[in-house]
Order: structure tokens, then sequence, then C-alpha cells
């Protein structure tokens, strides 16, 4: 992709801060990105207007095509404006699956009526997609699926269980892995697209051990399914799939790259457990092992943004996303583990007035930082994969 010259660049970097100081609300500075399907689904007010004016100025997807109200720029212009938001301790409040996975796919897949109908919406952030993959049956096995779509003509009705559909309660559209051809594992699959209001579609959110809900099962009961909602060919979805979960691990890998973090190892070891005479944190083994993971998370950071920058200007995304997603998920936990041993008896808390909000925070993320080792693919699958298309290593 051709790049843009430094004056240019320069010129659209003041535009930026400039929109960015205009239409920013203050209220909302320095918080962290509220992207969880809850807090997406119940915004504030403020983060309302933020919403609609991103997805407005086509600035939450800069890369993706003016025909559907993004912007059209290039990875040079898209950089700058994460670069200004950073500086205005902004953040970018259009995502969610429609953007990181449904949204690429459906660019590469779908048809000219099917982009046109779901890519302006995603581009303006109004309503959010989840993902019918998993199921109780079929989960890092995914082919494995048994959800049936039979051919009725002019529709498909869709029968059986999905698990572990990320904001499922509250998404509007859903895109599904469905079995078109029962007596073809790989080749008898196929994407399909129904919203969430259609009669037979039942979400049933899953309690987790950190108090939230943000997984359901989904019961699809004789759904229908117009046809104009099938991505891509007839039992061709297996492919498609394929696709959809590369972009969804890379974007899972580049998730903390431009995050504000609640909070600060290197602040909460000085609060519990104190800091020496040089104003050092004072236990020598624990500042070691707190400076080593500020060093791996910063090397993560710089090498996710550059290996996602390369995929999309080189317009591909390879089976290096699966590395990434292990590399993230383990700093990530470790990140959490140390927390929970800084604040000590104050990391055992769950609620009431005896521990802090700072407290209780780490608490839950140290609970659901195990979840990454899971969604999005497992460890154990990702280093398969690994293995087999980075490494060269027979099967």
């Amino acid at each position: 992709m051709e790049h843009v010259g430094a004056a240019d660049l320069s010129d659209f970097r003041e535009e930026v801060g400039r929109w960015i100081s205009d239409n920013f609300p203050v209220s909302l500075k320095n918080m962290a990105n509220p992207m969880s399907r809850e807090a997406m689904a119940f915004p504030t007010e403020d983060q309302e207007i933020w919403r609609k004016a991103m997805g407005a100025k086509g600035w939450g997807t800069p890369t993706w095509p003016t025909a559907y109200g993004a912007a059209g720029l290039t990875r040079d212009h898209a950089r700058v404006i994460q670069q200004e938001l950073l500086r205005a301790g902004a953040y970018n409040p259009i995502g969610g699956m429609g953007v990181m996975m449904f949204g690429p796919t459906l660019l590469e897949y779908g048809t000219a009526a099917q982009k046109a109908q779901h890519l302006p919406p995603i581009v303006r952030g109004d309503f959010q997609w989840c993902q019918g993959f998993s199921e109780p049956g079929a989960g890092s096995d995914l082919v494995s699926l048994q959800t049936r779509a039979d051919d009725k003509g002019d529709h498909f009705l869709v029968n059986g269980q999905k698990t572990w559909t990320s904001g499922a309660q509250w998404a509007e559209w859903c895109f599904c892995l469905v079995r078109t051809n029962p007596h073809d594992k790989y080749n008898g699959i196929s994407l399909v697209l129904f919203p969430m209001s259609t009669p037979g579609v039942e979400a049933r959110p899953i309690k987790l051990i950190n108090g939230n809900s943000s997984f359901c099962e989904l019961f699809l009961t004789d759904v229908k399914v117009s046809k104009d909602q099938l991505v891509g060919s007839l039992n061709g979805g297996w492919a498609i799939a394929k696709r959809l979960l590369q972009h969804e691990r890379t974007a899972l890998a580049g998730s903390t790259t431009t995050a504000v973090e609640a909070y600060s190892l290197r602040e909460l070891a000085r609060k519990y457990v104190g800091t020496d005479a040089g104003g050092r944190i004072a236990n020598p083994d624990l500042r070691a092992r707190i400076v080593a993971n500020e060093m791996e998370g910063r090397i993560f950071k710089q090498t996710a943004l550059r290996a996602t920058a390369e995929a999309k200007e080189g317009g591909d995304v390879s089976a290096l996303s699966s590395m990434m997603k292990n590399a993230n998920t383990r700093q990530m936990q470790q990140r959490t583990e140390l927390a929970i041993e800084i604040l000590g008896h104050q990391g055992i808390g769950w609620e009431g007035d005896s521990f802090s909000e700072t407290e209780l925070t780490v608490v839950r993320d140290f609970l659901y930082g195990k979840a990454p080792s899971i969604y999005g693919g497992s460890q154990e699958v990702q280093y398969n994969i690994i293995s087999k298309r980075i490494l060269g290593l027979p099967s």
C-alpha cells in the first residue's frame, strides 16, 4: 500500500487533534475503553455521543472503504488517528465482533447486497454482533458441529444449540456456522446470518466465576434464515470460518496494545509492599518480576502493532496470530497473578467495605484472566497451529 508523505501526515495529525478536541467528551478522558459487550449495550450519554461522532466520521474503521461510511484511509493515516486518540486520553468507541471479526470477513466473502446491508451499521457502531460457532460437543473441534440448516426452498430452517456465545443477550445479529450437508464433515458447513429477534432464538446467560455473565447458551428452534443471508457458497463455510478465526485471533492478540490499564503494578507494590530507602519497591525479587512483566508487555505491544499493520497492508492474516494470542494471554495472566500476590490478604475479597474498588477489580481480573486460555481457540489448539503452519512440523 502506498505510504503518505511526512508533510501530509503532519497536516492530517493537526486535523485529527482538533477534531478530537472538539468532539471527545471531557468526562471520558483517560477512561478504559468500555468494550465489554454489556457496557456497549448500555452506554452512558457521553459514551453514546462519542460513538455517534466517531461513527459519522468513519474513523472507527479508518481503512475500510468509503462506500460503507468508513474513511478509506491508508494505514499511515489510521496510525495517526490512534496516536492522537492516545495523546488525548481518548479511545476508539467503534468495536466489537462486527469490527474485529465479521466485518473484515464480509469484505472478503460477502455479496454486494450483504455488504451494503451490514457494513454501514458496523462502521457506525449502531448494533452488536455475536458469534454462533462453539457447541456443547464442538468447541476446539469446531468442525464436528451439528447445528443443522435444512433447505426449505426460499429459506433455511435452523435447529441446534451453541454455547459460549459472547454477548448473545445484547446482540442484534448473529453470524452462525451451520451444517448444510451431514455427509461431509468439512465441506458440509455454511455461514449464515440472522437477527437475534428471529422467532426461535433464545439466549441464556452463563454465570462465570468472576460474577459476570458475558457468555451465553444459544438455543435455535426452527429459526428461519433467508437464503440471501448465506455468506459465500453453500457448504463453503469452513474456509470462511478459518479466515474469520484468524481475524479474531489477530484482534485478541492486539487487544491490549492501546488499552488504558485500570491499575499499575508498580503503584500497587509501593502501596501494599512498601519501598526501601531509595524509593524502590522493597522486595527485590518482586521488583524484578514486575519489571520483567512490563518489559514483556511493551515488547508484545510493539510486535503486535507491527504484525497487525503488516498483515493489513499485505492483505493477509497469517498463523502468526496464534503465536501472538498465546503470548498476550501469558503476559496478561502473569500480570494479574502478580497483582494478587502484591495485595496479599486484600487480594481475596469479593465484596464489602473492607475492600477498595481497585482491590475488587484485581480479583475479578485474576479470575477472568483464565478465560483467554480457552476462548478464541484454546492455547493447545494455537500451539498445534504454530507447530504445523509456522514451524513446519508434522501433524
